[in-house]
């Protein structure tokens, strides 16, 4: 009975992931390299902004966000490409190095079916009771909690509002489709498969656990927002849950748009 259901999930979900022999020192110099490419690309803007004496208020969010998204997507794509010539294929430094496609690296796919309503279902969730009860235990010791919690949101679609209806859907765009499908090839593609392999010897149950966990805390710690990190690291580990089971990053995918996409929402209805 037990192998038939698990036969039945793999035909639904997928096959689990089994990770990746590379990907921890590019994703290293990614994230390095995309905060610092976002460092830059806002003081470029600031420059040029100054120098033609105009005023775009959500500027400063689209340029950081690409050019972080630069570094991220970068790394993923240089790990795969990184490999042996085939004349060396069958060495050992074969089995180090990547496919040269996403899609086979990264499991980049995504099925209709289960991974749209699959998606749509755990980011709504995630949203409305993940978070807030992962959140809960701070209410005591923060006064004003849930208006802090909403200072990210509002520091990034304030700006854009101000700015009329063509701001606001271009952030909202960069929130709701960019950042999901970058993010999720860099922390459930690149770094999460690359842990998986690293932690393979801690066996079936206990590799994959340490992997998700570790990696969920990374996504959690990479945002940068102290009252956020609890909700953020659950949420991400959900999505690494996702990824994992699947063996693709199609589910995790919708599941983070779907995610952001009630934040957007939110803010809109409230504002």
């Amino acid at each position: 009975m037990r192998n038939r259901l698990a036969v039945a999930t793999d035909r639904v979900l997928g096959t689990p992931q089994q990770g990746n022999p590379f990907g921890l020192v590019e994703a290293l110099l990614g994230l390095l390299g995309g905060f610092l490419l976002a460092t830059a690309a806002v003081s470029a803007y600031d420059s040029l902004e100054h120098l033609h004496g105009t005023s775009v208020t959500y500027g400063q969010t689209a340029v950081s966000l690409i050019a972080l998204w630069v570094g991220f997507a970068g790394s993923a794509i240089a790990a795969s490409r990184l490999r042996v010539p085939p004349a060396a294929a069958e060495s050992d430094a074969a089995v180090r190095r990547g496919t040269g496609s996403v899609i086979a690296d990264y499991g980049f796919r995504l099925r209709p079916w289960p991974d749209i309503p699959l998606g749509i279902v755990v980011g709504v969730l995630s949203q409305f009771l993940l978070v807030p009860l992962l959140e809960l235990p701070l209410q005591p010791f923060v006064p004003h909690l849930s208006q802090r919690l909403g200072g990210p949101a509002n520091q990034l679609l304030s700006p854009a509002t101000s700015s009329g209806t063509g701001g606001l859907v271009l952030v909202a765009v960069l929130i709701c489709v960019g950042s999901p499908i970058v993010e999720e090839l860099f922390f459930r593609g690149l770094v999460l498969r690359a842990l998986l392999w690293r932690l393979r010897p801690l066996g079936r149950r206990l590799g994959p656990i340490l992997s998700i966990v570790v990696t969920g805390l990374f996504f959690g710690l990479v945002h940068f927002e102290a009252l956020q990190f609890l909700g953020l690291a659950g949420f991400g580990m959900v999505l690494c849950l996702l990824a994992w089971r699947s063996g693709r990053l199609g589910a995790s995918i919708v599941a983070h748009m779907a995610f952001n996409a009630t934040t957007v929402i939110a803010y809109v209805i409230t504002h």
